[in-house]
C-alpha cells in the first residue's frame, strides 16, 4: 500500500520502510503550511501551536488539533505587553467614505483595509471589524470582510482581531453563527448581546479559546432606555456584568463592552469584574474623554482597556500619525493616573 504524503519526518520514513509501506513524497510539511496560511485557513493558535509542535514533535504523541491554546484574552494581553499600547483599531470601512484610489480596485474595502494595516500594525493591540459595513455590500462586502481577517491571520497573526456583530439566538441558530465567525471567517473574538441569557450563549462560551465580548454598557446616547432598567434595585448593566463575571466567566474567555461616554458607569464595571478586559468605544469621534476613561477603567496592572477608534484614525489625513499619536496619548494618561480605586461591586 503506497503513501502518497510526507510531512517531512525523517523517522516516519523510516517507520514506513520498516513496515514494508512505499512512501512517496509528494509535498513536505513546510509547503503544506505555508499553503494553509496563505489560503488563511489556519487560526493564529492553530499557527503558534503547528510551529511549536514542528520544532519539537515528539512533544505530544499527535499533531496539534487545538487543546490547551492561548486564549483570545490571553492574545491580547500579550500583544497589548509587547508594543505597549491599548489602542484597538476599527476597520469600520464605510465604502462611500473611501478615498477615490481604493474605490477604483476592484475590492476596495479590503484594498483599503490592507493599507490601513500597513499604516497602524506598529501600536494595533486589536482590530475590530463591523461587520455592517460589509454586509451591507452583500456577497462582495462578506468577501472582503473574510479577505481582511485572512490577511490579519497571515501577516500578523499575534493581533488580536474582532468581529463586532452583536450576535445572539438561540442555541441552534448560535451554533451557526459559531460556525461562521469562529471557523469560517477565523476571527479571535465576537461581539454578543445578553438578551438571551447564558444558556443561549454557551456555544460561544463553550469555545474556550475564543472571546466572547458581551455588551453590558453601550456608548449610545439612548443607551439608557433599557440598560438603566432596575431589576431588584440595580440598573440592568450593572446585572449584566456581575452576571458575566460571577457565572459565565468559566472559561475566562469573557470580556464587556462599555462606552467611553458613560465613565462613571465604566468604573463601577471595573470594580465588578476586576482584571476582565473591557472593550471600550467611544473615544475620539464619538466624544469620549479619554482621562475619564483611564482613570475609571484601568485595571490594577494600569492595562484591561481594549481602546476602539475607527473614524479619527480612519478618516485622519495621516492614519499612521494619528494611530501613534493616540497610543502615545493613552500611555501618557496611564502614567499619569493614580492606581484606580475599584467602587464597592455590592
Amino acid at each position: 500500500m503506497p503513501g502518497y504524503l510526507s510531512y517531512g519526518l525523517p523517522e516516519a520514513a523510516q517507520n514506513f520502510a520498516a513496515a514494508g509501506v512505499a512512501l512517496h513524497a509528494l509535498t513536505d510539511f513546510s509547503t503544506l503550511w505555508v499553503a494553509w496560511q496563505q489560503r488563511g485557513q489556519l487560526s493564529a493558535e492553530e499557527s503558534l501551536a503547528i510551529a511549536a509542535w514542528a520544532r519539537d514533535p515528539h512533544a505530544s504523541a499527535t499533531a496539534p488539533t487545538g487543546g490547551s491554546l492561548m486564549n483570545a484574552v490571553h492574545k491580547w494581553r500579550q500583544r497589548s505587553a509587547a508594543v505597549d499600547s491599548l489602542l484597538c483599531v476599527g476597520l469600520d470601512s464605510d465604502l462611500e467614505r473611501l478615498p477615490e484610489r481604493f474605490r477604483r480596485t476592484r475590492r476596495p474595502q479590503y484594498a483599503f483595509n490592507q493599507w490601513m494595516i500597513e499604516q497602524t500594525h506598529a501600536v494595533a493591540s486589536a482590530y475590530k471589524l463591523n461587520t455592517a459595513f460589509y454586509e451591507a455590500r452583500g456577497a462582495q462586502g462578506w468577501h472582503e470582510l473574510a479577505l481582511t481577517l485572512a490577511a490579519l491571520r497571515r501577516q500578523h497573526p499575534e493581533i488580536l482581531t474582532i468581529i463586532d456583530a452583536k450576535r445572539a439566538d438561540i442555541g441552534s441558530s448560535n451554533a451557526g453563527y459559531v460556525r461562521a465567525f469562529f471557523d469560517e471567517l477565523g476571527a479571535d473574538a465576537l461581539t454578543l448581546h445578553p438578551y438571551l441569557g447564558r444558556e443561549a450563549l454557551q456555544p460561544f462560551l463553550d469555545r474556550a479559546e475564543k472571546g466572547c465580548i458581551i455588551l453590558c454598557r453601550t456608548s449610545n446616547p439612548g443607551a439608557g432606555e433599557f440598560q438603566d432598567a432596575l431589576v431588584e434595585g440595580k440598573p440592568l448593566w450593572r446585572r449584566v456584568a456581575e452576571r458575566v463575571a460571577g457565572d459565565w466567566n468559566t472559561q475566562g474567555n469573557c470580556m464587556l463592552v462599555v462606552g467611553a461616554t458613560y465613565p462613571a458607569e465604566l468604573a463601577t464595571v471595573r470594580g465588578i469584574v476586576g482584571e476582565m478586559p473591557l472593550l471600550v468605544p467611544g473615544i475620539g469621534a464619538q466624544g469620549g474623554d479619554l482621562g475619564q476613561v483611564l482613570a475609571g477603567g484601568l485595571d490594577e496592572q494600569s492595562g484591561g482597556l481594549v481602546l476602539n477608534a475607527s473614524r479619527a484614525i480612519l478618516w485622519a489625513g495621516d492614519p499612521a500619525q494619528a494611530a501613534q499619536t493616540l497610543s502615545a496619548q493613552i500611555n501618557a494618561g496611564r502614567s499619569a493616573a493614580q492606581p484606580p480605586k475599584q467602587p464597592n461591586a455590592e
